[in-house]
């Protein structure tokens, strides 16, 4: 059986492959290759008290400089806004150096008691004291029993003038 012969598209002239109308198709290019160095929720910036004193400087230097538009080009360089340069000055004010670097989170740790190293030391002590005492009174308590069994009259302790 022969099968009818249908033409193959790649062997078919320019002129008339994949043309509607006169008009080549159009030409959708791949999408480019994501950028592996991006993350994919944005990291907040962070300033240390180091940095915002570094900045206030240079701002308070541009402000005596008197030059216009200088104040803006430290913020355009840093990144920042103008409400937080009023922020850190005010902190600055208030000689809130502690305020200006960034708090730690999470609970806060229980405050050490000075006392409690010598309180646990001391109950340390107390309880080997404890263990000493009852391995003492074991083995007098034998002793009495050996001079019982042997006859030994033991010394009391009114003779020996301990009350």
């Amino acid at each position: 059986m022969v099968m009818p012969h249908t033409p193959d598209p790649a062997a078919t002239s320019a002129a008339g492959a994949g043309m509607e109308g006169g008009r080549r198709p159009t030409v959708v290019p791949a999408p480019a290759a994501v950028d592996s160095e991006m993350t994919a929720t944005v990291r907040r910036r962070v300033f240390s008290a180091k940095e915002k004193l570094r900045i206030l400087t240079e701002v308070d230097q541009a402000v005596a400089s008197g030059e216009s538009g200088a104040i803006g080009a430290v913020l355009r360089r840093e990144g920042i806004y103008s409400s937080m340069l009023a922020c850190w000055r005010r902190l600055r004010d208030e000689g809130l150096l502690q305020a200006m670097s960034p708090a730690r989170r999470g609970p806060k740790p229980a405050p050490i008691n000075p006392l409690q190293a010598e309180n646990d030391q001391l109950k340390q002590e107390n309880s080997r004291l404890k263990e000493r005492l009852a391995h003492a009174v074991g083995i007098i308590d034998l002793q009495k029993k050996v001079s019982e069994l042997l006859a030994i009259p033991l010394k009391s302790q009114a003779s020996d003038g301990n009350v």
